[in-house]
């Protein structure tokens, strides 16, 4: 009876697969981006937000989003807080800008807003096309580098150094060389292609640093318990000052844009990437629920704000669900379940040291760094856009300043070498507005 019903709600037949594979795929794809629940976390923290109702923030913005994604189109895609955005909500906004946490959650709510009109208008292609690629890639890898620069950081990996500005940090101490030795270790699981890679090493650390003797006790404090209620977000829900964006306009438009344009890049290469392998696509390689699965996307970012946390985003490790046969929404829902039963272990995840979680920061700034490829090499207008806009995230430490530069760059060179019918208006506007941000200095 149940598997007759499943079979019919996500057309599992029409799909050539079957209620066990779809779980399977489900608790493959969960224990590949698990770790969202531990990171995610970690990253929002540093702006002052509380840590633990943190953890239970992520787990119901996955799980709407996922479930939206699954009615929506029922496409085996989860959706969760996006990496790269938490950081830009974190970093940029809240520590770079020195904006509360409540008004960068408003920020987050028009965002989405934005993002969900131009997906129901169709504008969101043409402004998707419209964006030269050298530029979509300088973002994504520079992007990258900054996640994994947190990471450094965070670990003291990296440090300040008034001689050359940062050096290398003191690997003679326990835990910074235990930081250094899981980066290899998640590496050489990935490439083992071990599901839950990601996971498994950040238990592996925390585990390990039980036994790590540092000031005041042990790198990882032993936790109050496995299992115990889940922790309330009521400091976050709907804490979001949805009147500090429209006050502060002038220094805040560049902001909602940068979320945007990370937001779109991002949701569009993961769709596309993921429903290929999945073969959802159609014999135009394109894929027919496309814009269902953005308002998807757009819609959860509207709910994770008014939940408490960064952009809502799909994500790249679906697809590895789809790997092992995930076909329909059916693989999402199950991923739903898996975030909301995650709860009940937020005391273990409470005592993960910041340490821990290096290895996947630094990780999941690799794969984005796997788009250099799509780069190309011989056009050096192109390597030049994409090389400002990548080196001037990490050196900046701000996500929209990379971005800003990355479209001034690109504009300079075309207008420069006598290629300015190439460039898009859209892009023009950009350059424009960006440049003249920084004359009047509207920081």
């Amino acid at each position: 009876m149940i598997t007759r019903f499943l079979d019919k709600t996500f057309s599992l037949s029409q799909h050539a697969t079957t209620v066990k594979t779809e779980i399977i795929a489900g608790l493959t794809t969960f224990a590949a981006m698990s770790y969202i629940l531990i990171v995610n976390p970690s990253i929002l923290g540093l702006s002052g937000m509380p840590v633990a109702g943190l953890i239970t923030v992520t787990a119901l913005a996955a799980c709407v989003g996922t479930l939206l994604m699954a009615w929506l189109t029922n496409y085996p895609i989860a959706l969760a807080p996006g990496m790269g955005l938490n950081a830009f909500f974190a970093f940029t906004i809240c520590l770079t800008r020195e904006i509360p946490w409540e008004a960068a959650l408003g920020i987050v709510f028009y965002n989405g807003i934005l993002f969900l009109l131009l997906t129901l208008s169709g504008l969101r292609q043409k402004i998707a096309d419209a964006i030269p690629a050298a530029l979509k890639i300088g973002v994504q890898c520079g992007i990258g580098l900054f996640i994994a620069f947190i990471g450094l950081k965070n670990a003291e990996l990296i440090i300040d150094n008034q001689a050359t500005f940062v050096g290398l940090g003191d690997l003679s101490q326990p835990e910074i060389l235990l930081a250094f030795l899981g980066i290899i270790f998640t590496i050489v699981l990935v490439i083992k292609k071990v599901t839950g890679a990601i996971l498994i090493s950040i238990a592996t650390l925390t585990v390990i640093g039980l036994f790590v003797p540092i000031e005041g006790g042990y790198l990882t404090a032993m936790p109050d318990g496995i299992v115990g209620l889940p922790a309330p977000i009521s400091d976050t829900f709907f804490a979001m000052d949805l009147r500090y964006p429209i006050v502060n306009f002038a220094t805040t438009w560049d902001l909602i844009f940068a979320l945007m344009f990370v937001n779109m890049f991002d949701t569009i290469g993961t769709l596309i990437g993921v429903s290929k392998r999945a073969k959802l696509v159609d014999s135009n390689g394109k894929l027919p629920k496309m814009g269902h699965a953005m308002t998807a996307d757009a819609a959860s970012s509207v709910v994770g704000a008014a939940f408490g946390t960064s952009p809502v985003t799909s994500y790249v490790e679906s697809a590895a669900g789809v790997s092992a046969g995930g076909r329909t929404g059916l693989t999402a829902v199950v991923v739903a379940i898996c975030f909301l039963l995650a709860l009940f272990l937020s005391p273990l995840m409470l005592v993960i040291p910041i340490m821990a979680t290096t290895p996947a920061l630094v990780m999941v700034g690799i794969f984005m760094m796997d788009s250099i490829k799509e780069l190309d090499f011989s056009d050096l207008a192109s390597v030049a856009t994409a090389s400002i806009a990548l080196m001037a995230m990490p050196l900046t430490f701000s996500i929209s300043e990379g971005i800003a530069l990355g479209f001034i760059t690109y504009v300079g060179i075309k207008v420069g070498t006598g290629e300015f019918k190439k460039v898009s208006l859209i892009t023009y506007f950009m350059a424009a507005v960006f440049l003249l941000r920084y004359i009047l200095d509207l920081k």
